[in-house]
């Protein structure tokens, strides 16, 4: 399986059994080793007493696109600080763009930093997630490791 191949399989996995970005009306755009962009139609039960799109949902945006890149690699991995800076108001009808990008990864830490884009181009937020590797897959896969113990075994026994 390609480095491709298992991060879309990961974002579909993942996407079907995330409720809160269903309900929140997220989109995946793509999804590759390390990226992933989200979308998400500004509707009118996301707007705030302004009139414009709340904070904590597009938060919820840049947190799921910091999400799926960071799980790319089919190891689950979960948030273990994020920072968001809004720079100007998501506005009714508009189509956010989430794009999240690996700035580092070493061991079981990582970084990803996350533009979010109004219709028009402009930065909405910018986030940096910092994510941690625990136990687990999202889909059952041998590791390297393992295919290579099992392609000697299979050696040995020829």
């Amino acid at each position: 399986m390609t480095p491709q191949e298992r991060a879309a399989r990961v974002a579909d996995v993942m996407f079907e059994n995330d409720q809160a970005s269903q309900w929140l009306g997220l989109r995946i755009e793509s999804a590759g080793p390390g990226t992933a962009v989200l979308s998400m139609r500004v509707e009118d039960r996301h707007l705030n007493g302004f009139g414009i799109c709340h904070g904590g949902f597009i938060f919820t945006l840049a947190d799921s696109a910091f999400a799926f890149a960071c799980n790319s690699a089919n190891r689950v991995t979960v948030a273990q600080e994020n920072q968001i800076t809004f720079l100007s108001p998501g506005q009714p009808g508009e189509t956010l763009t989430a794009t999240a990008v690996e700035t580092a990864a070493q061991g079981r830490s990582g970084v990803y930093d996350v533009t979010v884009t109004g219709g028009d181009g402009r930065k909405v937020a910018l986030m940096r997630g910092l994510s941690r590797t625990i136990q687990g897959q999202h889909f059952e896969e041998q590791t390297r490791a393992c295919s290579d113990a099992a392609a000697k075994k299979e050696n040995d026994n020829a």
